[in-house]
Parts: structure tokens; sequence; C-alpha cells
């Protein structure tokens, strides 16, 4: 009997101890779902990147000088904003560290995280943009990151099951990049015409990524779309029409722009579509950064941004408070708002902290990404994170 009852009690224990270990490995899972994010793009992700690229310059870069990082960091970080971006957001979502840029950066930092954007790049190579008629500001493109990032995995792991296990575990962030393609072409003097011609070919770039990235182990990557261009303060300063007709009533956006960014974003997710059918063991989602920043361009107010959305917090005067000759940063265009938080356009070409914010919370709540992020992980985000 005596040996019945140590039996029925050393299973219970054994029982009780699994049921621990069960919870245990059930939080650990729920509180981390990534060991780490991996991430490409332009300026609207680029964390220090462009600012090591122009360190050896003779004069600092605007985004170099205050008031950039003034909300946040309280210094400039080479973020092209007054504080904190979208993968900033993410990053504290998933309990990781803030992403540290890759250049200028050791490869025992990138561990947990390391980030390939550069403001101002682009998906297509320069030789192919200027083919096109279109003058880039730099050489970095979406394969120029690739190549950097495929350097600094041959010296973080040793051997590709290591780099395997090390990509399924990651985040992968393609992105946002595409944008730049179109800017310096919208903004320079190419045609709407002449800057479709090249859609698809960023489409099979971003695609082609995407495949490579698979292929070394990439199992969870977010893809974002284009951002409503209509809506941005550079282009309404650019394409000022006194024709009514070409303003959206509801927001004061240019209707063929965002059109623009509409097909392009349609384009986009078709090829996303069919990667998934290519590779069905891998999560591809969509980022709808469009829908994400449009809500607040319709309704602002319930926003938080009593000034708007399309006036420039920081910039030189005009009518959306934004010129191409003196930006933010420059002498003529550092003083900033009373409350950066009121407004959705920090520089023109550029979101606030604030806006960041809101797309951010659309993307990790699973509202305006496709399949939705918050199905596939649990995010913790800070308690004051979106409250303030």
């Amino acid at each position: 009997m005596a040996s019945s009852y140590s039996s029925l009690k050393l299973y219970s224990w054994s029982t009780a101890i699994a049921f621990i270990i069960l919870l245990l490995n059930f939080f650990q899972a729920t509180k981390g779902c990534f060991n780490s994010i991996i991430s490409f793009g332009d300026s609207l992700a680029d964390t220090g990147n462009k600012l090591h690229l122009s360190q050896y310059k003779t004069h600092l870069p605007h985004f170099a000088v205050r008031p950039y990082g003034e909300t946040f960091f309280h210094h400039p970080t080479g973020r092209f904003s007054d504080g904190r971006l979208v993968i900033d957001f993410i990053a504290e979502s998933l309990g990781l560290p803030l992403v540290p840029p890759y250049l200028g950066g050791k490869d025992e930092n990138f561990k947990q995280g390391v980030n390939f954007a550069v403001g101002g790049a682009t998906a297509l190579d320069y030789a192919y943009l200027f083919e096109k008629g279109v003058r880039p500001d730099n050489n970095v493109s979406l394969g120029t990151q690739l190549s950097w990032f495929k350097e600094m995995l041959s010296s973080l792991c040793k051997f590709p099951s290591e780099c395997k296990e090390f990509l399924q575990k990651s985040l992968i962030l393609v992105g946002e990049i595409g944008g730049n393609d179109f800017n310096y072409g919208f903004l320079g003097n190419s045609t709407k015409e002449e800057v479709e011609s090249y859609v698809p070919a960023v489409i099979n770039t971003i695609s082609s990524a995407i495949q490579e990235l698979i292929e070394l182990g990439a199992s969870t990557l977010v893809v974002p779309g284009e951002l409503p261009i209509g809506c941005s303060t550079a282009y309404l300063t650019k394409f000022t029409h006194s024709n009514k007709e070409h303003y959206d009533p509801k927001t004061g956006c240019i209707n063929w722009l965002n059109h623009f960014s509409q097909h392009y974003n349609e384009l986009l997710q078709k090829e996303l579509h069919l990667l998934r059918e290519l590779h069905p063991s891998v999560t591809i989602i969509y980022a709808d950064y469009y829908n994400a920043a449009m809500q607040f361009y319709v309704s602002p107010t319930s926003h938080g941004f009593r000034k708007g959305a399309l006036d420039a917090c920081c910039g030189a005067g005009g009518p959306y408070n934004f010129k191409f000759s003196a930006v933010c940063g420059d002498p003529p265009a550092r003083n900033i708002c009373s409350d950066t938080s009121q407004y959705a356009s920090w520089d023109g070409m550029h979101f606030t902290e604030a806006a960041y914010k809101w797309i951010a919370r659309g993307l990790l709540e699973g509202t305006f990404t496709f399949p939705p992020l918050a199905k596939i992980c649990t995010f913790n985000p800070n308690v004051n994170q979106f409250d303030s």
C-alpha cells in the first residue's frame, strides 16, 4: 500500500512539474515571439545608417542637427523624425532593444536585431534609375542592403544551420522600400507615365529579395506597402493646383497621387500572394501603411492632431510650412511647433513620433496587417506606449 502511495505521490509531482514546464514554455512563447528584428528600408526605418554615411562630410546633414530627435531621445540619432519610428515601437512591443544601425556597429551587438535601412535608399539600383532619367541622392539600393546582410550573417553564425535557426526566430521587415524610387521621379522631372513604367521592376526587386531571404532561412516577413503620397506635405507643395477637383474634399490630399499609391499596393499584394503559394510554410505579412496612415488624414482631430495632418511641424513657412529650399534642420527651418503630438507631418517628408505611433499600433493590433500580425505573435506593449 505504501508503495502504491509513493508511486501516486511521484506521479502527482511529475504531473505538476510537467504542468509548470508547460506554463513556463507558454509564457515564454507569448512574451517573446521573436528573438531579433532584421530591417531593410529607407528613411522611414533608418535608425542611423545614413548618419554614419554622412559623418565624413564637411557639413552635418540637416537630419543630424536639432530639432531632430527632440521628443523622445532629446538629441539627433539619425532618425528622420522628432522621436521613435514604427520599427522602434515594434521592438519595444517584443521586449527587444531598439534596433541598432548596421553601419558603424559591431556584429556581437546584432544578435537581437540589426537595421540595414538607409535614408534615401531605393529598391532599384542606381544604374537602372539613371537610365530612366531619375537621379537618386545616394547609391544604396535594396541589393546593397542585402549584400551587407549576407556579410553580417557570415560573421554572426558559423554554420548554415545556425544561420537558418537565427533567421527563423527573427522578424524580418522588408521595407518600406520603393517609395524613394517614386519620390526621386515625381519630385524630379519625371512624368506620371515615366514613373509608372518602372513600378513592375520595383515589385520584382522586392519579390526577389524576399525569396533570397527565405532561401537563407527567413520564416516571418513583414512587407509594407506605399503610403498615401498624395497626402505628403512635400507632394502637396510640389503639385499645388488651383483646381479643387484635384483634391479629396475629405482629406485635402491629391487624388491622382493617392490613386498611384493604391495601384502600386494592389500590384504588390498580388505578388505577395504568389510568393505565399510558392512558400506555404513561410509567413509573409502585408503591412497596409496606406490605410494605417489614411485613418488620421481622414480624421486628424480624433487622432490627436489638432493642427491637422498636412502641415509640417518643422519648416520654413509656406502654405504647408514646407519649402524645398530650406528643409527642417537648415538654419531658416529650425523652429518647431510647440507641441509635436498635434502634428502628423514632422518635416514635410516624414512623420512625427505621434503619427508613427498610430501606424505601429494598427500593425501590432492586426488592423492593418494581412494576415493579422496579432494572430501570429502576442505582443506585450509597454503599458503607456500607445496611451500618451
